[in-house]
């Protein structure tokens, strides 16, 4: 297992990665051609997974005290405030 440092610039980092799953995800759903249904079902388990993960050590870090700036966080993670904005 990879050890991330809880400093800025590992967690900027993570929130690179996690938007480039979403981006991913989102090729996966709408673009990208497959035999079956099964199988996209299957690679877009494999991708939900990994950003999960990811989301998880990002949201870990940020509850440890790392600070980022809002532009540097993923669409989906800006999605999610903007909902909870909306809600409360």
């Amino acid at each position: 297992m990879q050890v991330r440092p809880d400093n800025k610039y590992a967690l900027n980092d993570l929130h690179q990665e996690i938007d480039l799953y979403d981006r991913k995800i989102a090729h996966c759903q709408n673009v990208e051609r497959f035999d079956s249904e099964l199988a996209r079902a299957s690679a877009l388990h494999r991708l939900v997974t990994k950003r999960a993960t990811l989301a998880k050590a990002a949201r870990a870090m940020a509850e440890r005290g790392v600070e980022t700036d809002a532009k540097y966080l993923p669409r989906s993670f800006k999605a999610m405030q903007a909902t909870a904005k909306a809600t409360s």
